[in-house]
């Protein structure tokens, strides 16, 4: 019978590691069929889904016993080689190979964890300068520290809410009008979710992040099925499609780029086609001005 640690909250009001790290495995691992890597598959009596553990191990070049110590989150004095082996045989990106490496063999980061997130007085008035697309500064924890005009027209006056609920895992989980705003609601909530899990590998004794996801799971059904997943990703650049109540369906690219001296910070920039209806739609919402801002991401259209 697999031993699990059970996944609560730690004293410290951190996340729980070894739980974290025995959960990434075990999902990795069930995700995977015999045929997938190679293997025979003698389906009838498999109790299990996915590979089993004796199999993840003969794949990766370890010990059963060595590999059952690692996935019940004894990740002590695993060396860098061995989780190579194991990313490789579970087929991990390299984002979900980071998110092991993170979990197995932590960096004590408490004391960043803990810091306050601002962003710099210059990058606020660049983001100001940016008059003609929607650009915001977002933190750990999916949090929003700066944005422009053209963000808030678009996704809606974050100036108007209390600093710790300008955060797109709280408003895409739990405010209703950012249901109706992405036209792929669920594809969003589960980039959210990855940028979660991600930070949870990075700061797992961060006790904010460790009271977001709580709060989260209390509060929103799909939060804790997406939340069970263990799915890690980044995603900096692609297409989202918004349905706007001023200028209806918008389609808008955006790029994110990693602040060179905080990595914890990206810039995100949004932008349409040219010539095409969304970038007519942007050029509308700019021209109407502070009305657009008010409306953001819910309300009717000013009169023009």
């Amino acid at each position: 019978m697999d031993e699990q640690p059970e996944a609560v909250p730690q004293p410290g009001g951190g996340l729980d590691r070894r739980a974290e790290l025995s959960e990434f495995l075990r999902t990795r691992r069930a995700r995977l069929k015999p045929e997938d890597v190679g293997l025979p598959d003698f389906g009838r009596h498999r109790r299990v889904p996915g590979l089993r553990r004796e199999e993840l191990a003969q794949l990766a070049g370890v010990s059963v016993a060595y590999y059952t110590r690692l996935e019940q989150g004894n990740g002590r004095n695993v060396s860098a080689e061995v989780l190579d082996s194991i990313a490789r045989a579970l087929r991990l990106t390299d984002a979900e190979h980071a998110h092991l490496t993170h979990l197995a063999k932590p960096k004590h980061k408490k004391k960043q964890a803990a810091r306050s997130q601002q962003a710099r007085a210059s990058l606020r008035q660049l983001l100001d300068q940016m008059d003609g697309v929607p650009a915001y500064i977002g933190g750990r924890r999916t949090e929003i520290l700066a944005w422009n005009r053209m963000a808030a027209a678009v996704f809606g006056d974050w100036a108007e809410l209390p600093a710790a609920e300008r955060n797109w895992a709280r408003m895409v989980f739990l405010r209703p009008e950012y249901r109706e705003l992405f036209v792929d609601w669920e594809q969003k909530a589960i980039d959210i979710v990855c940028v979660l899990r991600m930070d949870a590998g990075c700061y797992p004794d961060d006790p904010r992040l460790s009271a977001l996801v709580g709060e989260l799971s209390v509060k929103s059904e799909d939060f804790r099925r997406l939340w069970a997943t263990h799915d890690v990703k980044e995603k900096s650049h692609g297409v989202k499609r918004l349905r706007h109540p001023l200028v209806g369906e918008l389609s808008l690219n955006f790029e994110g780029f990693r602040l060179a001296d905080d990595g914890e910070q990206s810039m995100v920039v949004y932008h349409a086609e040219p010539g095409s209806p969304s970038a007519e739609a942007l050029r509308l919402l700019a021209s109407w001005g502070a009305d657009a801002t008010r409306a953001g991401a819910g309300s009717q259209a000013p009169s023009v």
